[in-house]
Protein backbone atom coordinates (compact mmCIF):
# COMPACT_ATOMS: atom_id res chain seq x y z
CA UNK A 1 0.00 0.00 0.00
CA UNK A 2 2.62 2.41 -0.77
CA UNK A 3 5.16 3.74 -3.63
CA UNK A 4 4.03 3.66 -7.55
CA UNK A 5 1.43 0.97 -6.86
CA UNK A 6 -0.77 3.17 -4.46
CA UNK A 7 -4.05 4.28 -6.13
CA UNK A 8 -6.37 7.45 -5.43
CA UNK A 9 -9.35 8.15 -6.71
CA UNK A 10 -10.72 11.52 -6.37
CA UNK A 11 -14.31 11.77 -6.70
CA UNK A 12 -15.11 15.00 -8.59
CA UNK A 13 -19.16 15.45 -7.58
CA UNK A 14 -18.97 18.87 -8.96
CA UNK A 15 -17.44 19.58 -12.07
CA UNK A 16 -16.08 22.84 -10.94
CA UNK A 17 -14.16 21.28 -7.43
CA UNK A 18 -11.26 19.30 -9.13
CA UNK A 19 -8.48 18.07 -7.38
CA UNK A 20 -5.83 20.65 -8.20
CA UNK A 21 -3.46 20.80 -5.82
CA UNK A 22 -4.35 18.16 -3.54
CA UNK A 23 -3.32 15.87 -6.79
CA UNK A 24 -0.46 17.63 -6.98
CA UNK A 25 0.67 16.38 -3.48
CA UNK A 26 -0.98 12.72 -3.75
CA UNK A 27 0.95 12.29 -6.83
CA UNK A 28 4.60 13.60 -5.14
CA UNK A 29 3.79 11.12 -3.07
CA UNK A 30 4.02 8.62 -5.48
CA UNK A 31 -0.05 8.14 -5.91
CA UNK A 32 -1.60 6.88 -9.33
CA UNK A 33 -4.14 9.42 -9.86
CA UNK A 34 -7.50 8.41 -10.74
CA UNK A 35 -10.77 10.46 -10.94
CA UNK A 36 -14.44 9.81 -11.12
CA UNK A 37 -16.66 12.64 -12.45
CA UNK A 38 -20.39 12.10 -10.76
CA UNK A 39 -22.69 15.16 -11.92
CA UNK A 40 -21.61 16.61 -15.50
CA UNK A 41 -21.57 20.24 -16.14
CA UNK A 42 -24.91 20.27 -18.21
CA UNK A 43 -26.53 18.54 -15.33
CA UNK A 44 -25.71 20.76 -12.39
CA UNK A 45 -29.50 22.24 -12.57
CA UNK A 46 -31.08 18.33 -12.57
CA UNK A 47 -28.18 16.81 -10.17
CA UNK A 48 -30.77 13.80 -8.68
CA UNK A 49 -29.63 10.72 -11.23
CA UNK A 50 -28.47 7.22 -10.79
CA UNK A 51 -24.62 6.88 -10.76
CA UNK A 52 -22.46 3.62 -10.94
CA UNK A 53 -19.38 4.42 -9.08
CA UNK A 54 -16.44 2.35 -9.91
CA UNK A 55 -15.61 -0.37 -6.74
CA UNK A 56 -14.26 1.96 -4.16
CA UNK A 57 -12.08 -1.09 -2.77
CA UNK A 58 -9.92 -1.19 -5.36
CA UNK A 59 -8.41 1.69 -4.75
CA UNK A 60 -5.91 2.74 -1.20
CA UNK A 61 -7.20 5.48 -0.94
CA UNK A 62 -11.04 7.72 -2.15
CA UNK A 63 -10.77 11.31 -1.99
CA UNK A 64 -14.78 12.57 -2.13
CA UNK A 65 -14.20 16.96 -3.44
CA UNK A 66 -16.33 19.23 -2.83
CA UNK A 67 -19.59 20.56 -3.91
CA UNK A 68 -22.87 22.81 -4.39
CA UNK A 69 -25.23 21.07 -3.02
CA UNK A 70 -25.70 19.72 0.35
CA UNK A 71 -25.82 16.29 1.72
CA UNK A 72 -28.61 16.19 3.57
CA UNK A 73 -30.67 17.03 0.17
CA UNK A 74 -33.10 13.93 0.43
CA UNK A 75 -33.21 13.65 -3.20
CA UNK A 76 -30.15 13.26 -3.75
CA UNK A 77 -29.71 11.11 -0.93
CA UNK A 78 -32.34 9.22 -2.41
CA UNK A 79 -30.28 8.41 -5.56
CA UNK A 80 -26.51 8.60 -6.13
CA UNK A 81 -25.51 9.94 -2.78
CA UNK A 82 -27.21 7.67 -1.20
CA UNK A 83 -25.19 4.61 -3.14
CA UNK A 84 -22.05 7.06 -2.42
CA UNK A 85 -22.61 6.66 1.55
CA UNK A 86 -22.84 3.25 1.18
CA UNK A 87 -19.72 2.21 -0.73
CA UNK A 88 -17.93 4.36 1.29
CA UNK A 89 -18.98 2.42 4.45
CA UNK A 90 -18.01 -0.50 2.19
CA UNK A 91 -14.51 0.82 1.58
CA UNK A 92 -13.86 1.95 5.49
CA UNK A 93 -14.89 -1.79 5.92
CA UNK A 94 -12.51 -3.00 3.58
CA UNK A 95 -9.43 -0.71 5.14
CA UNK A 96 -9.85 1.93 2.21
CA UNK A 97 -8.64 5.68 3.24
CA UNK A 98 -10.77 8.04 3.03
CA UNK A 99 -10.70 11.98 2.47
CA UNK A 100 -13.16 14.31 2.72
CA UNK A 101 -13.36 17.74 2.09
CA UNK A 102 -15.91 20.70 2.45
CA UNK A 103 -18.93 18.37 0.84
CA UNK A 104 -17.19 15.42 1.12
CA UNK A 105 -16.24 15.73 4.62
CA UNK A 106 -19.69 16.72 5.72
CA UNK A 107 -20.75 13.24 3.55
CA UNK A 108 -18.26 11.24 5.97
CA UNK A 109 -19.62 12.87 8.49
CA UNK A 110 -23.12 12.14 7.39
CA UNK A 111 -22.16 8.75 6.66
CA UNK A 112 -20.50 7.71 9.83
CA UNK A 113 -23.45 8.62 12.39
CA UNK A 114 -23.02 12.21 12.54
CA UNK A 115 -25.21 15.15 11.53
CA UNK A 116 -25.13 18.02 8.52
CA UNK A 117 -27.23 21.22 9.40
CA UNK A 118 -26.82 24.71 8.00
CA UNK A 119 -24.60 26.96 9.78
CA UNK A 120 -25.06 29.90 11.32
CA UNK A 121 -21.62 31.84 10.43
CA UNK A 122 -21.40 30.73 6.36
CA UNK A 123 -17.45 30.96 5.27
CA UNK A 124 -15.87 32.16 2.37
CA UNK A 125 -12.93 33.40 2.23
CA UNK A 126 -9.39 32.58 4.09
CA UNK A 127 -9.88 31.53 7.87
CA UNK A 128 -7.81 30.83 10.42
CA UNK A 129 -7.86 27.51 11.73
CA UNK A 130 -6.71 25.90 15.24
CA UNK A 131 -5.37 22.34 15.36
CA UNK A 132 -5.02 20.32 18.25
CA UNK A 133 -2.03 17.81 15.92
CA UNK A 134 -0.23 20.65 13.61
CA UNK A 135 1.86 17.95 12.04
CA UNK A 136 -1.40 16.25 10.58
CA UNK A 137 -3.33 19.62 9.97
CA UNK A 138 -0.91 22.61 10.12
CA UNK A 139 -2.72 25.60 11.31
CA UNK A 140 -4.61 27.95 8.85
CA UNK A 141 -5.02 30.66 7.25
CA UNK A 142 -7.11 27.82 4.94
CA UNK A 143 -9.84 28.72 2.44
CA UNK A 144 -13.33 27.95 3.15
CA UNK A 145 -16.41 28.47 0.79
CA UNK A 146 -19.27 26.51 2.62
CA UNK A 147 -22.90 27.03 4.19
CA UNK A 148 -23.37 24.09 5.81
CA UNK A 149 -21.69 22.28 8.97
CA UNK A 150 -21.26 18.94 10.47
CA UNK A 151 -21.54 17.46 14.06
CA UNK A 152 -18.78 14.92 14.89
CA UNK A 153 -19.43 11.19 14.46
CA UNK A 154 -19.62 9.20 17.06
CA UNK A 155 -16.26 8.01 17.68
CA UNK A 156 -14.36 10.69 15.92
CA UNK A 157 -11.56 12.68 17.15
CA UNK A 158 -12.08 16.77 16.22
CA UNK A 159 -8.43 18.29 15.29
CA UNK A 160 -9.30 21.36 14.25
CA UNK A 161 -11.71 23.95 14.56
CA UNK A 162 -12.27 27.53 14.51
CA UNK A 163 -15.22 29.93 16.04
CA UNK A 164 -17.73 29.16 13.30
CA UNK A 165 -17.57 25.44 13.05
CA UNK A 166 -15.45 22.41 13.36
CA UNK A 167 -12.84 22.26 10.23
CA UNK A 168 -11.48 18.22 10.58
CA UNK A 169 -11.73 15.13 12.66
CA UNK A 170 -10.41 11.41 12.23
CA UNK A 171 -12.32 8.28 12.21
CA UNK A 172 -10.42 5.30 11.63
CA UNK A 173 -8.55 6.12 8.28
CA UNK A 174 -10.87 8.81 7.44
CA UNK A 175 -10.28 12.07 7.39
CA UNK A 176 -12.65 14.74 6.94
CA UNK A 177 -11.97 18.78 6.29
CA UNK A 178 -14.25 21.57 5.93
CA UNK A 179 -12.06 23.70 4.26
CA UNK A 180 -10.57 23.45 0.54
CA UNK A 181 -6.23 22.69 1.33
CA UNK A 182 -6.68 21.95 -2.78
CA UNK A 183 -8.00 25.44 -4.18
CA UNK A 184 -5.54 27.22 -6.42
CA UNK A 185 -6.30 30.20 -7.81
CA UNK A 186 -7.33 28.72 -10.52
CA UNK A 187 -10.19 27.07 -8.77
CA UNK A 188 -11.23 30.34 -7.04
CA UNK A 189 -12.26 31.58 -10.23
CA UNK A 190 -14.26 28.44 -11.45
CA UNK A 191 -16.11 29.39 -7.63
CA UNK A 192 -16.25 33.03 -8.81
CA UNK A 193 -18.02 32.55 -12.25
CA UNK A 194 -20.11 30.15 -10.88
CA UNK A 195 -21.29 32.55 -8.03
CA UNK A 196 -24.97 33.67 -9.39
CA UNK A 197 -26.29 34.28 -6.09
CA UNK A 198 -23.44 36.54 -4.95
CA UNK A 199 -22.69 33.80 -1.73
CA UNK A 200 -19.52 36.13 -1.33
CA UNK A 201 -21.46 39.27 -1.10
CA UNK A 202 -23.48 38.08 1.47
CA UNK A 203 -20.72 37.27 3.93
CA UNK A 204 -19.16 40.62 3.38
CA UNK A 205 -16.44 39.49 0.88
CA UNK A 206 -15.94 40.92 -3.25
CA UNK A 207 -14.36 38.79 -5.52
CA UNK A 208 -11.50 41.02 -5.79
CA UNK A 209 -10.61 40.62 -2.01
CA UNK A 210 -10.64 37.01 -2.49
CA UNK A 211 -8.66 37.10 -5.30
CA UNK A 212 -5.77 39.35 -3.43
CA UNK A 213 -5.78 37.13 -0.32
CA UNK A 214 -5.75 33.84 -2.75
CA UNK A 215 -2.98 35.11 -4.67
CA UNK A 216 -0.91 36.00 -1.15
CA UNK A 217 -1.70 33.06 0.22
CA UNK A 218 -1.68 30.15 -2.01
CA UNK A 219 1.80 29.06 -2.15
CA UNK A 220 1.85 28.62 1.54
CA UNK A 221 -0.95 27.00 1.07
CA UNK A 222 0.54 24.74 -1.33
CA UNK A 223 3.63 23.59 0.95
CA UNK A 224 0.98 23.04 3.79
CA UNK A 225 -1.21 20.77 1.77
CA UNK A 226 2.00 18.33 0.97
CA UNK A 227 2.88 18.16 4.71
CA UNK A 228 -1.29 17.35 5.41
CA UNK A 229 -1.43 14.49 2.65
CA UNK A 230 2.05 13.23 3.80
CA UNK A 231 0.99 12.67 7.28
CA UNK A 232 -2.41 11.52 6.54
CA UNK A 233 -0.88 8.85 4.30
CA UNK A 234 1.78 8.01 7.10
CA UNK A 235 -0.46 8.52 10.24
CA UNK A 236 -3.96 7.72 9.64
CA UNK A 237 -4.03 5.54 6.32
CA UNK A 238 -0.67 3.68 7.23
CA UNK A 239 0.72 3.92 4.05
CA UNK A 240 4.74 4.72 3.09
CA UNK A 241 4.45 8.09 0.72
CA UNK A 242 7.79 8.24 -1.51
CA UNK A 243 10.15 10.36 0.05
Amino acid sequence: MCGVTSRVLFIRVDPTAPEAMLGEAFSECGFEIHTFDVVPADRLDSPVADVQFPDLTRYDVVVVLGARWSVYDESLRASWMGTLMTQLTEAADAGVGLFGVCFGGQLLAQTFGGSVSRSDSPEIGWYEVSTDDPELIPPGPWFEWHIDRWTVPPGATEIARNGNASQGFVLGRALALQFHPELDETVLEYWLADDRDGQAGKVGRTHDELRVETKELSDDAAQRVRALVRNYLTRVVGATPQP
